[in-house]
């Protein structure tokens, strides 16, 4: 039984809506995970710091703010905070260079092994 031009319309316009509403679930799932992740690293983050610094616990927002804003401004932490970040961005370009599909095409996994 062949659909009309009409029935075919309207189930594609139905198809479009449900792939739309599957995009929005998609990105609210994504955006959920990300706060998530960032909630989590916070946590993680903070706690670690007041363990390190149980001093600053009693500090006003405004007072640890202070406090903040004078130790990261400093020229020792701008160099800390630098050298790890240019870590983490050496850290992929090593990785990409790196495959061990390559290495054991080339042989060179097994000599590895073999070595090591």
């Amino acid at each position: 039984m062949a659909k009309s031009k009409i029935e075919k319309i309207t189930s594609i316009e139905e198809e479009i809506r449900q792939l739309e509403n599957k995009r929005k679930q998609l990105i609210q799932a994504q955006k959920k995970e990300e706060r998530n992740a960032r909630t989590k690293r916070l946590c993680k983050r903070m706690g670690l710091f007041e363990s390190m610094l149980p001093d600053t616990i009693p500090l006003t927002e405004e007072q640890f703010k202070i406090f903040l804003e004078k130790t990261i401004l400093t020229d020792q932490s701008r160099r800390i905070l630098d050298g790890l970040t240019a870590q983490n961005a050496a850290a992929p370009a090593a990785k990409a260079a790196y495959t061990p599909q390559e290495s054991r095409e080339d042989g060179d996994a097994d000599e590895d092994t073999a070595q090591g």
